[in-house]
């Protein structure tokens, strides 16, 4: 349960990729002599991220490993803060994000699940761990969610932020209803 007044607090929302938005697995093969590598991501945590989008809130990606796939994700997601570090040095990209958009720590949320991700979990106002989380990172968060990552641990976020936040059921109610008035027009 998310406290309600930190909730609102929140302006900042920052999601870890590989364990978090991922499974944490990788495909990596060939195409044409063509390196490729691809990721899964699930549906559910992307309809979560565009809720909290919808809610206001400014949502962000910073991972340790550099991939088109992520890129690629983050665009179709209309996420405009991309870090990818190869040295998953996470916190300096976080300081950056936090300076541009005039944020303090206080009000950013992080959910990690490994040890890249603990420098920005100890300073965050919301440090969340997805069910998948090893336990140093379950230590130090604020927040535990059930669920895995890239099996809906985003979504069940996103919800549990909204409730607290008590825009929930504006948000989906406005996404539902943006979505039945071609089928309320009248055809000719």
């Amino acid at each position: 349960m998310i406290n309600a007044d930190l909730a609102r607090g929140i302006r900042l929302v920052v999601l870890d990729v590989d364990g978090v938005l991922t499974d944490g697995g990788v495909y990596l093969g060939a195409v044409d002599g063509k390196a490729m590598e691809f990721k899964r991501y699930d549906i559910q945590d992307g309809l979560g991220i565009y809720l909290m989008q919808k809610a206001g809130l400014r949502v962000a990606i910073i991972t340790g490993r550099v991939s088109e796939s992520v890129r690629l994700r983050a665009l179709e997601l209309n996420i405009e803060d991309l870090a990818q570090d190869a040295n998953a040095m996470k916190l300096p990209a976080f300081l950056k994000m936090l300076d541009k958009h005039g944020i303090k720590p206080s009000e950013a949320a992080f959910v990690g699940d490994d040890f890249p991700d603990m420098a920005v979990l100890r300073l965050v106002g919301l440090p969340v761990a997805v069910g998948n989380a090893v336990p140093e990172v379950k230590a130090v968060c604020a927040l535990q969610l059930k669920r895995e990552g890239g099996r809906g641990a985003v979504r069940e976020f996103a919800e549990a932020l909204l409730k607290a936040r008590g825009e929930w059921d504006d948000v989906t109610g406005r996404y539902v209803e943006e979505r039945s008035l071609s089928m309320a027009e009248p055809t000719s």
